[in-house]
């Protein structure tokens, strides 16, 4: 990337009034559950900034599983739903004590992907949601696994984050993953090169796809984040695919990761 290009991207990321960040199960829970405080710093930053920010965060399911004292991720659907019950009410707990420290108020909303569909519960969702970010309360989207059929499975929420960036006309839409960026093929096979920019017409079509994120918790891959991507592009979002580990550098607006252009015109 050139320093022009360095230059325009960082205006873009910073100069996002709204902004949408998504984080998957397997980067919030578990053994990665410390990431929790980074990722808030990140997000206190850009609020501070004067950004509204909205954070989609899977996790709920997988926290549920120590406290269950499951042997892994649920496969019935009754336990899936039992343990998003659980696991919700801990990972607004971890998110809203570690936002304490900088006096940010987090609002929980449960979608599923019907609600966006539905033309009266989208406007119902659009309205709260414009309601919180009045306030400058911070929400924290998931699916309502609890009440979710098929939607648990749902592609890790990334699909679900880019119909919550149109909903609310977001100006960037970053995804986070365990992998620093998209590339040409899976990034332990040899050969593999990361993939700075996507403009928006390239449909991608020679990149081997392969799981993005940790096996075992998380449902998403490369597949849905690119899915998720082109989505929020069409719709006018550009989308910013990093690491949780380089959240504060990618909204930042510092060069990392993978830029997805949005649609122009």
């Amino acid at each position: 990337m050139t320093g022009a290009s360095a230059a325009a991207l960082r205006q873009e990321v910073v100069g996002a009034k709204r902004i949408v960040v998504k984080v998957g199960s397997s980067s919030v829970s578990g053994d990665k559950v410390g990431q929790i405080e980074p990722l808030v710093d990140a997000l206190a930053a850009a609020h501070a900034r004067g950004a509204e920010v909205v954070l989609v965060s899977s996790g709920a399911i997988a926290t549920a599983i120590s406290f269950l004292q499951l042997e892994g991720r649920p496969t019935d659907l009754a336990t899936q739903q039992a343990a998003a019950a659980v696991g919700q009410n801990v990972l607004m707990w971890r998110y809203q004590t570690s936002l304490d420290r900088y006096k940010i108020l987090a609002g929980q909303v449960l979608l599923t992907a019907g609600d966006l569909e539905n033309p009266t519960h989208r406007s119902n969702a659009q309205r709260a949601m414009e309601r919180l970010l009045g306030l400058r309360i911070l929400p924290i989207v998931n699916e309502n696994d609890t009440v979710a059929t098929h939607e648990i499975r749902f592609g890790d929420n990334d699909r679900l984050a880019a119909m919550v960036s149109e909903l609310i006309g977001a100006e960037l839409l970053v995804l986070l993953s365990d992998v620093d960026a998209l590339y040409t093929r899976p990034p332990h096979e040899p050969g593999a090169r990361p993939i700075a920019r996507v403009p928006f017409s390239d449909d991608l079509s020679g990149v081997e796809l392969g799981d993005i994120g940790a096996a075992g918790v998380g449902t998403g891959g490369a597949g849905t984040k690119i899915a998720a991507a082109k989505l929020a592009a069409a719709a006018g979002t550009p989308v910013l695919l990093a690491s949780t580990g380089n959240v504060a550098a990618a909204l930042a607006g510092e060069v990392t990761g993978t830029w997805f252009e949005a649609r122009t015109g």
